[in-house]
């Protein structure tokens, strides 16, 4: 399955009624925090604990992808799309940032 055809499934799933696409919107993009917050707690965990469950933290990386996705379906983006632009986005970061970066030189 792509990411594409898994957001599309994931837009056919269903989610509570909102009035307006501020709200819809608004709930999406709290689930994704919200999920987020789960990854997070689930490393803080492995922290604390000494051993990560690396079964939990995809699981909740699967609820993370599902809330971002169903975000991007809302907003009427391919996933793949914003994926791309965002690389693009990173790709021209890091080479702004080495070439703003002066080469180091050894003091004589």
């Amino acid at each position: 399955m792509t990411l594409d055809e898994y957001g599309e499934w994931a837009a056919t799933m269903p989610k509570p009624e909102h009035p307006s696409r501020e709200q819809r919107l608004a709930y999406l993009g709290l689930g994704l925090a919200g999920e987020a917050g789960e990854v997070a707690d689930t490393l803080r965990r492995g922290m604390r604990d000494g051993r990560l469950n690396e079964d939990l933290l995809a699981y909740e990386l699967a609820d993370l992808l599902f809330h971002w996705v169903s975000l991007c379906a809302e907003l009427g983006l391919q996933p793949s799309a914003v994926i791309a632009a965002g690389r693009a986005h990173i790709e021209e970061r890091v080479a702004a940032r080495s070439v703003a970066q002066p080469a180091h030189r050894e003091l004589t």
